[in-house]
C-alpha cells in the first residue's frame, strides 16, 4: 500500500511539471549582432535590430527520487539554435557536472543524485551557449534556478519536549493547562505536507487538545489532587491535515495537579490524655496534639486555640510553625488536692481559607484534651508561716511558750512531727513536743542577757519516708535493669543513731505514653506480632504434630484390631468342624491319622528313660502297647507324666538345634486330656453311638470359647434330629 501511494505521488508531481512546461514563459536577453554599432547608432535603427535570447522552462526537481535512470529536470535553448548542432550548451554553478548534467547538443538537463529538500531547497546555476567551432559565446551567460520539489517525507516532531504542565485541582472544564507544538520539516508553502493537527492519544478521559493550536485543556471539573496528583497524557501530531497517509509523531505531557485548600484540618482522635505533676512550674509543656490536613504547602498551615473558659484560665496553646503541632503548656499553678483532672477543648483551623470552597464545610475541628494532675508528696505547711511568742523571764523550766501548727497539704493528711533546728538554738534554750508542737523552756531565761530568741521549727511528715529521685534521664533495660542503692538512715536523737539498708531499683519497660508494661528483670517487651513467614512455620509445625498424633492413634488401633483378629483366628483354628461324622478312629479312609500318630513316636525311648523295671516301663516293655494305650483317654490316678514331660523337652531341644525346621512358637499335643479335670472329655472320638441324647447347652456357661463350641454341637444335633424325623 505504501509503494502504491508513493507511485501515485510521483505521477502527480510529474503531471504538475508537465503542466508547468506547457505554461512556460520565455526569458529573452537582447544582444547586439556581430559588427553592429552602439544601440543609439542611427545606422543600427535604420537597418533593424537582431534579436537573440535564451528560452527555457522554470526548473523543478522532485526530492527523494528513487528511480534507476537520471531524473529529467528541463531544457535550455537559444532561439538562434537552428538544430544543426553548431551550438554547444554548457552549465556552471552549484552541482554542475556532479549533481546536474547537460546534453551539449539538445540542452537537456538531468539530475544524477537523490536530492533532499530539507537539506537544500534550490540550486543556482549559469547557462552558456557557445559556437562549437570557435568556442565563442553566442549568447550572454544567464543565471537560472533549479528548485527542489517537496514530498511528504518528514514526520512532525515535538522539539521542545519533554513537556511538564500544571493545573489546579477542581478547576472548571476547559481550563488551559499548557500548549505543545510540533514542527514538520516539509515545505509549508507546498501542499499539506507540513500542515499539522493535534489529538489526544492517551488521557482523553481528563484532558483535551485543540487540533490546530495544540493547547491542552481540562475535560472534567473534578480533578482531585488527594486522589491523583499527576497524569501522563500522550499527544499526537499528524501532518497532511490528519488525512489518510499522513505521518505522525507523539510526545508525553506530564500534568501535575496542584493543591488548593479544599480539605479542612481533622484531629485523628477525639480525645487525648496527658498527665503532669502538680508542682510543674508555669510554662511547662504538657504535651502536643496535631490535626491532619490532606492538603500540602501553605494550605496545611493552621492555628490552635483553647475554646472553653476553664482551659483558657489554666492552659495555653501555641502552634509549632515547623511541625504544625499544638503545644499545650501550663498557664497557672496546678493543685492535685483542688482538682485532679482538667478538661480542655482545643480547636484547629486553617490560616488561609479559600472562599471558593467555603461551601464544602467548616475548615476547623475540635478535640478534647484531658490533663490528669499527679499528686506530689508535699512538705507540711505552717499556719501561719511565722509566729511571735512571749514568755516571762522568771518562767520555770518546762513552761509553755506557745504552740506551732503545721498541716500536710496532701490528701493522705499524714501526721506531722516537729523539731527545733539546733543551728538556731545551739544552747538548747527551748524544746518542742514532737507531736503537739508545744514549745517549752529548756533553761532559765534572762531578759537582760538576751531579750530576743529567734528559733526555727521544722515540721516533717511522721510514716518516716524518704524520696528517691533520678539524677539523669535515658535508662536502658538492656544495659542495666537493676540498681542497688545503699541508704543510710539517721535519727535525730542524742546521740544520733544510724543504720544502712540497700534499696533495689528495677528499670521497668514503658510504652510511648509512659505507662509501665513490665518490671521483670528478665522479661523484656517483645513485639507480639509475628512475621508472615514465622506464622506459616508455626502453622506447619502444628499441622505436623496433629498428623503424627493421628498416625500414632491409627497404628495403635490397627495393632489392637490385628491382635483381636489373631485371637479370633486362634480360637477358630482350635475348633475343627466335620461335615460328616465318619467312622470313628478306625476309619482311616475318612481321616488320615498319620499326622497325629507321628507326634507320638516313642522309638527314641531307651530302656532307662522310663525310670523303672519291666513293669514300670523298663527295657522289656513293648513300645507298641504304649502307643495303643495312650489314646484311650482313660483317666488313671497312677499315670506318670514324666514320660511326656521328658519327651516334650527333648523335642523342644531338637527343634532349637535344628536350623532347617521352621521356628514354631507353640507345641500342642493331643495325646491325653490330663488328670484332675473338672469336666469330662469333650472328644467325639470316644462317642460310642451317633444317637447320643447328651445335651451340650451347658457349655455356653463356660465362657465365649465354649459358647461357640456349644452352638456348633447344638446345631449339629438339630440337623441329626431333623434327618431322623
Amino acid at each position: 500500500m505504501a509503494k502504491g501511494l508513493q507511485g501515485f505521488l510521483w505521477t502527480m508531481l510529474l503531471l504538475f511539471c508537465a503542466i508547468q512546461e506547457l505554461g512556460s514563459w520565455a526569458m529573452h536577453t537582447e544582444v547586439e549582432g556581430p559588427g553592429l554599432g552602439e544601440p543609439g547608432d542611427p545606422a543600427l535603427l535604420a537597418s533593424g535590430r537582431v534579436k537573440r535570447g535564451w528560452v527555457w522552462n522554470q526548473f523543478f526537481v522532485v526530492e527523494e527520487y528513487t528511480g534507476t535512470e537520471p531524473l529529467y529536470v528541463g531544457k535550455i535553448h537559444s532561439d538562434s539554435d537552428e538544430g544543426d548542432g553548431s551550438i554547444k550548451y554548457t552549465i556552471s554553478g552549484e552541482g554542475a557536472g556532479t549533481i546536474f548534467l547537460i546534453d551539449e547538443i539538445t540542452g537537456d538537463i538531468h539530475a544524477t543524485e537523490r536530492l533532499d529538500r530539507e537539506q537544500k531547497t534550490f540550486y543556482t546555476l549559469r547557462a552558456q551557449a557557445r559556437d562549437r567551432q570557435t568556442d565563442q559565446l553566442l549568447e550572454p551567460e544567464s543565471e537560472f534556478i533549479i528548485k527542489v520539489q517537496d514530498i511528504n517525507d518528514s514526520e512532525p516532531r515535538f522539539l521542545e519536549g519533554p513537556y511538564i504542565g500544571s493545573v489546579a485541582e477542581l478547576s472548571p472544564v476547559g481550563t488551559s493547562v499548557m500548549q505543545v507544538m510540533a514542527s514538520d520539516a516539509d515545505d509549508p508553502t507546498y501542499g499539506s505536507s507540513a500542515r499539522v493537527v493535534y489529538s489526544v492519544l492517551e488521557g482523553e478521559q481528563h484532558f483535551t487538545v485543540d487540533s490546530k493550536t495544540g493547547v491542552i485543556r481540562t475535560a472534567v471539573a473534578d480533578l482531585d489532587r488527594e486522589t491523583q496528583d499527576r497524569y501522563e497524557v500522550v499527544i499526537r501530531a499528524t501532518d497532511m491535515a490528519g488525512q489518510l497517509g499522513g505521518l505522525s509523531g507523539s510526545t508525553t505531557v506530564t500534568i501535575v495537579v496542584t493543591d488548593v485548600n479544599d480539605n479542612p484540618p481533622r484531629f485523628p482522635q477525639k480525645m487525648y490524655q496527658f498527665s503532669i505533676v502538680e508542682t510543674a512550674p508555669v510554662g511547662t509543656a504538657i504535651g502536643r496534639v496535631k490535626a491532619e490536613d490532606s492538603d500540602v504547602g501553605e494550605n496545611t498551615d493552621m492555628t490552635y486555640q483553647v475554646k472553653d473558659e476553664e482551659g483558657v484560665e489554666m492552659f495555653k496553646v501555641t502552634t509549632d510553625s515547623n511541625t504544625q503541632e499544638a503545644v499545650i503548656t501550663v498557664q497557672k499553678p496546678l493543685d492535685y488536692e483542688s482538682k485532679k483532672v482538667h478538661t480542655v477543648v482545643v480547636e484547629a483551623l486553617n490560616k488561609f481559607v479559600d472562599p471558593r470552597f467555603v461551601d464544602l464545610g467548616t475548615f476547623r475541628d475540635q478535640t478534647i484534651v484531658r490533663v490528669s494532675v499527679l499528686d506530689v508528696d508535699e512538705p507540711p505547711e505552717f499556719r501561719p508561716p511565722s509566729n511571735l511568742m512571749e514568755v516571762q523571764e522568771d518562767a520555770h523550766v518546762g513552761s509553755i511558750v506557745g504552740v506551732v501548727t503545721a498541716l500536710d497539704p496532701d490528701t493522705a493528711n499524714h501526721p506531722v512531727r516537729y523539731a527545733i533546728d539546733r543551728s538556731t538554738d545551739a544552747e538548747r534554750i527551748f524544746d518542742i513536743d514532737a507531736k503537739t508542737g508545744a514549745i517549752v523552756t529548756g533553761k532559765v531565761l534572762d531578759r537582760e542577757t538576751a531579750g530576743w530568741h529567734n528559733i526555727t521549727v521544722l515540721a516533717m511528715e511522721a510514716d518516716n519516708t524518704a524520696a528517691v529521685h533520678t539524677q539523669r534521664v535515658g535508662f536502658n533495660r538492656q544495659e542495666q535493669d537493676v540498681f542497688l542503692l545503699p541508704i543510710l538512715v539517721v535519727d535525730s536523737g542524742p546521740p544520733a543513731l544510724s543504720s544502712t539498708g540497700t534499696l533495689t531499683i528495677r528499670v521497668c519497660g514503658c510504652d510511648s505514653n509512659g505507662a509501665i508494661l513490665s518490671c521483670n528483670s528478665t522479661a523484656y517487651v517483645v513485639s507480639a506480632t509475628l512475621s508472615p513467614g514465622a506464622l506459616i512455620a508455626l502453622l506447619v509445625c502444628i499441622l505436623i504434630l496433629v498428623v503424627l498424633v493421628l498416625l500414632i492413634l491409627t497404628l495403635k488401633r490397627h495393632h489392637k484390631s490385628h491382635l483381636a483378629s489373631e485371637d479370633d483366628e486362634d480360637m477358630r483354628d482350635n475348633v475343627i468342624k466335620y461335615n460328616d461324622e465318619g467312622g470313628g478312629e478306625q476309619d482311616t479312609e475318612a481321616y488320615d491319622m498319620s499326622a497325629l500318630r507321628s507326634l507320638y513316636d516313642f522309638s527314641e525311648i531307651k530302656a532307662g528313660d522310663g525310670g523303672g523295671g519291666p513293669g514300670e516301663g523298663g527295657p522289656g516293655r513293648n513300645p507298641a502297647s504304649e502307643l495303643h494305650a495312650l489314646p484311650q483317654w482313660v483317666q488313671s490316678p497312677d499315670l506318670d507324666f514324666s514320660v511326656f514331660r521328658d519327651y516334650i523337652c527333648r523335642k523342644v531341644e531338637q527343634a532349637d538345634e535344628d536350623l532347617s525346621v521352621p521356628p514354631y512358637d507353640s507345641f500342642q499335643t493331643y495325646a491325653f486330656e490330663g488328670s484332675d479335670s473338672p469336666v469330662p472329655s469333650l472328644s467325639s472320638i470316644n462317642t460310642w453311638s451317633s444317637g447320643s441324647e447328651q445335651d451340650f447347652s451347658y457349655l455356653g456357661g463356660w465362657g465365649p470359647r465354649f459358647r461357640q463350641l456349644a452352638a456348633l454341637y447344638a446345631g449339629r444335633r438339630g440337623e441329626e434330629d431333623s434327618e431322623e424325623s
